[in-house]
């Protein structure tokens, strides 16, 4: 992780934390005695791409800073089940933690998981599947890592590193030949993309300049005529409800890239359990 994500990381350990503990766990006092050492084991229950450990391990190891961790799983590759993480350390810093870290880890390794099950679906095509901005308020860098980890590539990580101008631009702008002037005129360096909904829409993005064509919930045959009629003049994107049963069709279009915001605003939590053994 870089020092932006690692940040983002903190920051979310300390909400969670904050909301899930409180000024203390009840249970744990209770039962356990003061000073106990435990062994806990993290386990992947169903098939799927375990991405976060060192998010598991940050939050694991926030209430014991020494807490002992030994990774059991490789990140970023599909595996069917097993132990993804071994933690030794105070029993009830473990256990007041451990719904936080599992939450964290079980949403990252969907996401991954989500990601790769598209990127598998597509496999033999030169096609690549990115993500959107629909992320979790607060995960971005997260989720966006998650995405990267299924082997799928980011869009945009923000409104700041590149244009994408959509439907209430051009109403505001005037037209895409106008928005697109104005963006060439702000900055060139950055990417601009177009989104386009017909022909006529296709053809004046092109003639504009745009980098890329954002092609807005065209059926399959739709997306052919798009590719045929801009003829390698600009990148195409398709995108807009597009799901795993119709992907494989979508990528043989010809189109370049294919964008899913389901991937990270639906992805459904990986199913991870943690149990712990008391060791003294």
């Amino acid at each position: 992780m870089d020092q932006a994500t690692r940040q983002e990381l903190s920051d979310l350990i300390s909400r969670a934390l904050a909301e899930d503990v409180g000024d203390g766990d009840r249970t744990a006092m209770a039962t356990i005695p003061e000073g106990s050492i435990a062994l806990a084991t993290v386990t992947q229950k169903q098939p799927g791409v375990i991405f976060g450990i060192e998010a598991a391990e940050a939050a694991l190891g926030t209430l014991d800073p020494a807490v002992r961790f030994e990774p059991l799983a490789e990140e970023g590759v599909w595996r069917e089940a097993g132990p993804v993480l071994r933690a030794e350390g105070d029993a009830r810093a473990l256990l007041a933690a451990e719904r936080t870290a599992l939450n964290i880890l079980a949403h990252l390794s969907g996401v991954a998981t989500a990601a790769a099950r598209y990127v598998r679906a597509v496999e033999g095509s030169s096609v690549t599947i990115l993500d959107t901005r629909k992320t979790t308020p607060g995960m971005r860098l997260l989720e966006k890592a998650a995405v990267r980890a299924g082997g799928a590539s980011n869009h945009r990580i923000g409104l700041w590193d590149a244009y994408l101008i959509k439907e209430n631009h051009i109403r505001v702008a005037g037209g895409i030949t106008a928005a697109v002037a104005a963006a060439r005129q702000a900055d060139r360096s950055l990417l601009l993309e177009v989104e386009c909904t017909n022909p006529d829409e296709v053809a004046e993005a092109v003639e504009a300049g745009a980098d890329r064509l954002l092609l807005d919930n065209m059926s399959p045959a739709a997306l052919a005529d798009a590719v045929a009629q801009v003829d390698g003049r600009a990148e195409l994107e398709a995108s807009g409800g597009i799901t795993l049963d119709t992907v494989a069709d979508v990528a043989a279009s010809g189109v370049q890239f294919i964008s899913v915001g389901a991937i990270t605003h639906s992805a459904a939590a990986l199913d991870l359990s943690l149990t712990v053994e008391v060791e003294r």
